[in-house]
């Protein structure tokens, strides 16, 4: 199979290369030709014909037309990428996991950065919290594939997508839209342009939408008397009837200078508030070991609870759980988890709750608690029995100031500066069931501020383009995990403080040196300081009760130092605290560099062909659920990718048909994995990335365009760190050598005929939508049940517009067929569970739009 794929890619490349933009039926001008589209990925504007980078841009007009209303709805029509709208446990549908080429982060931690840059304007949005923008009032997208170190700096391993909103016009403009739907939605969207002075003219910008959640919350009959989730330290206590709804509103508004003169300034502004409920989600399996005996070993340890919950995935808390309130108190004594057993709290100023132990077995049915067990297992994805915390808040804001200064007629200075606040909290059930089994919640609030200055200019009379530029950024925030397990045996308190500082210069030059070859030059070198200060602690104390090691101190009724160091805390004075102080600091510097050559056998072909090395920043795995002595960091991650492309506008600019081929190797990849109940980043492998993208928008008669675009790849480990090579569990495919990276399909096909027709003064426009993506892995460790499937997504619309387009009426379906796939998943064996979110069910929407 790939000695196949790298055959094809090379067919591939011989045509074209992914740098095509892909402006749909939009894309007719006066002359019924497809469309220029200018893009700034080179921090110039250009067409994007002209760039020797694979790119997929967007238009606003295409953007509506194919009702993608947040980042992750690219997804679908972006060959060789995977954007999604959550990642695990997260809760929250504006958090991003973005892929690239098979490249990317599916997590949202404050120590674990993205490795597709997403920029707002120009300025790089340092988490993935908050990413998957809401497309309000945006001009273009620009998806730029591949390492970008060189222009875009750090974190941009994948790649880098670009949201440019809208700039103020001079004249008096208004322009917005309706929209209703399933699931009782309502959105609209507005933006008025004013002028003010002369020279100085300002826009506004707002959007709210509202729609319920697809999955509701049912209650379970026969309850019996669980203990309630408000007992457990939590980041708050909501609840709501649904989940998966949307409800947030936003606003931008921007201020623009300018007269004519050698100098333009703008100001800007962004405020969005969610408040909605938490993403969906569905048990698919329960791992516990069914029985009162819950995985008896043969290796027990004298001294320790160990054989009562042990087996062969590993420490079980679900099974602990079932034994617990199953098990008479000679059952549990011969166990030795009287203590496992008994009351679940130990930290001074927690609530101690009563224990588990025999409550089923007590004679008394009033307290009896229910089992988990198969029962949880979700037979209707779009139903829960879930009763714990239900929302999702992120309050998100930001100020920009964007001034340029021509120097001379071909040289400008640009300065970049930004400040950004992201204030989130959130709280998911993810057990299927009104027991306290695996709820999280989390509180992050995060600063950044970010100052870029850009040289730009030509000479040679145009021959020579250069950029050459500074970049300063510094993030500092909180952040604070809150996760129950199995009824309280296991409660992580985790806070923590994050400082990073990192600068960097850059330039790059590109020389067109005949009229048949051009040349690129460029390098970035960045230098970062980081710091993590880690709390993270169980309220229960459960190691100390699994050790039986429970001497305490009379004077604070904490177990005493000498218990903490025999069970392995860091930190005597600190006993329940898992987290060590050392090592908190970490330094890192790349440098990272492109080179590219570009053929122009004709004015509408260019070949190109280019290498480029892209840097992700190293960090620390914050998520531990046993004590270590010294803080677990991983290092950075390297790609290197060799590609190759043609960009071609033909038969008088009635064919775009762009193309690439490409190979990276991949260092070092921060992979996930999940160690008893704790996600854990590690250096755990290489991998050698392999594919290629084609890409076409076709006019062949006026009114009538198709867009197209192939994408393969072909991403598997080529080296693989211990405990990866560990022999994989029955429930996961595990990974070595020669398995498949996640997020990353062989295939993804999508199709997008547009047809517009006259009638009388206005005209009717009909488009639809089609997208077939093969099957991927949702996790490192290829879990069997979180294997997404091959699928074939369909989406259209048929719309009217008035003359001069003075309004406009869109009947429109989204995933029509109602395909249903998991979006995202964990495995949390050692919890208990595996789980996932699926995808959106088919929703029908009706949009009334109108411009003067």
């Amino acid at each position: 199979m790939r000695i196949a794929s790298v055959s094809i890619a090379a067919m591939a490349a011989a045509l074209a290369a992914p740098a095509f933009a892909q402006d749909q039926a939009q894309a007719e001008d006066n002359t019924g030709g497809i469309a220029q589209i200018v893009v700034t990925a080179q921090k110039r504007a250009e067409n994007v014909q002209d760039v020797p980078i694979a790119i997929t841009a967007f238009t606003a007009g295409a953007l509506q037309e194919r009702a993608v209303g947040d980042v992750s709805a690219l997804s679908g029509i972006t060959p060789n990428v995977t954007l999604d709208a959550s990642t695990p446990f997260s809760g929250s549908s504006a958090v991003l996991g973005a892929t690239i080429r098979g490249i990317g982060s599916s997590d949202f931690a404050f120590n674990i950065d993205p490795a597709v840059g997403v920029y707002l304007d120009g300025v790089y949005l340092g988490r993935s919290i908050g990413a998957n923008q809401d497309l309000l009032d945006v001009e273009r997208i620009e998806v730029l594939k591949g390492p970008q170190g060189t222009l875009f700096g750090r974190n941009t391993i994948g790649g880098a997508i670009s949201i440019v909103t809208h700039t103020p016009g001079k004249e008096f403009h208004v322009k917005g839209d309706v929209t209703v739907g399933r699931f009782n939605r309502v959105q609209a969207r507005g933006l008025v342009d004013i002028p003010l002075t002369e020279g100085l003219s300002s826009s506004v910008a707002f959007g709210i939408h509202k729609r319920d959640g697809f999955q509701k919350r049912i209650p379970y009959p026969n309850a019996g008397a669980n203990d309630s989730f408000t007992q457990f330290p939590a980041s708050g206590y909501e609840t709501r009837s649904r989940q998966g709804g949307d409800n947030s509103w936003n606003l931008r508004g921007k201020l623009r200078w300018d007269n004519g003169t050698s100098f333009r300034a703008t100001l800007s502004g962004d405020y969005t508030n969610i408040d909605q409920d938490s993403t969906a989600n569905t048990v698919l399996a329960v791992t516990p070991i069914p029985g009162p005996f819950a995985g008896v070993a043969a290796n027990n340890i004298p001294g320790t609870a160990l054989d009562v919950v042990t087996g062969s995935s590993g420490f079980l808390f679900a099974g602990l759980y079932n034994f617990c309130i199953g098990a008479t108190a000679a059952q549990i004594a011969a166990r030795n988890a009287t203590a496992l057993c008994g009351p679940r709290s130990s930290v001074s100023g927690y609530n101690t709750i009563p224990g588990l132990a025999s409550r089923n077995v007590d004679g008394d049915p009033f307290n009896n608690l229910l089992p988990y067990d198969g029962r949880w297992v979700n037979t209707d994805k779009d139903t829960t029995y879930a009763n714990g915390n239900n929302f999702s808040k992120l309050k998100q804001w930001g100020l920009g100031l964007n001034l340029e200064y021509d120097l001379s007629d071909n040289v400008m200075l640009k300065s970049i500066t930004s400040y950004r606040e992201v204030d989130f909290k959130a709280g998911v059930d993810l057990d299927n069931s009104p027991l306290p089994m695996l709820q999280t919640s989390f509180i992050v609030d995060q600063y950044q501020f970010s100052q870029e200055v850009q040289l730009t200019g030509s000479a040679m009379d145009g021959a020579l383009n250069f950029v050459l530029g500074g970049y300063g950024f510094k993030e500092k925030g909180d952040l604070r995990d809150f996760v129950t397990f199995s009824a309280g045996l296991l409660q992580v308190d985790g806070p923590g403080k994050v400082d990073t500082e990192a600068y960097a210069g850059f330039g790059q030059i590109d020389w067109r040196v005949s009229d048949l070859i051009g040349i690129s030059v460029g390098a970035r070198y960045t230098k970062e300081n980081k710091q993590y200060d880690g709390a993270q602690a169980d309220v229960n104390g459960f190691n100390y009760k699994l050790f039986n090691c429970l001497a305490t101190d009379p004077a604070t009724g904490n177990p005493t130092a000498a218990c903490a160091t025999a069970v392995g805390f860091p930190i005597p004075s600190q006993p329940f605290r898992y987290y060590p102080t050392a090592p908190n600091k970490q330094t890192f510097d790349d440098f990272s560099y492109k080179l590219g050559l570009q053929l122009h056998p004709t004015e509408d072909v260019m070949a190109y062909g280019s290498f480029s090395r892209g840097y992700k920043t190293g960090g620390w795995t914050t998520r531990l659920s046993n004590p270590l002595p010294v803080a677990p960091t991983f290092g950075e991650e390297i790609a290197e990718t060799f590609e190759a492309g043609v960009k071609s506008t033909l038969l008088d600019r009635r064919l775009q048909l762009n193309a690439a081929v490409f190979t990276t190797k991949y260092k070092g990849i921060q992979l996930n994995f999940q160690q008893g109940v704790s996600p854990t980043i590690q250096n755990a492998g290489d991998a050698r990335i392999k594919g290629f993208e084609i890409e076409m928008v076709a006019a062949p008669a006026d009114g009538f365009t198709i867009t197209a675009s192939a994408g393969h790849l072909d991403a598997y480990y080529t080296n693989v760190l211990a405990p990866a090579q560990v022999a994989p569990n029955p429930f996961q495919l595990g990974v070595q050598k020669g398995s498949d990276l996640p997020k990353a399909p062989s295939w993804k096909f999508n199709v997008a005929p547009r047809f517009e027709m006259a009638v009388g003064d206005g005209k009717i426009v009909a488009l639809a939508d089609w997208t077939h993506t093969t099957g991927m892995r949702n996790d490192t460790e290829g879990t069997i049940l979180l294997l997404r499937p091959t699928t074939d997504i369909v989406n259209a619309s048929l719309q009217y517009q008035a003359p001069e387009n003075q309004w406009n009426l869109t009947v429109g379906g989204t995933n029509i067929t109602n395909e249903r796939y998991l979006v995202t998943g964990q495995a949390q064996i050692a919890g208990g569970q595996i789980y996932g979110t699926y995808s959106r069910p088919a929703e029908w929407y009706v949009r009334l739009g109108f411009e003067f």
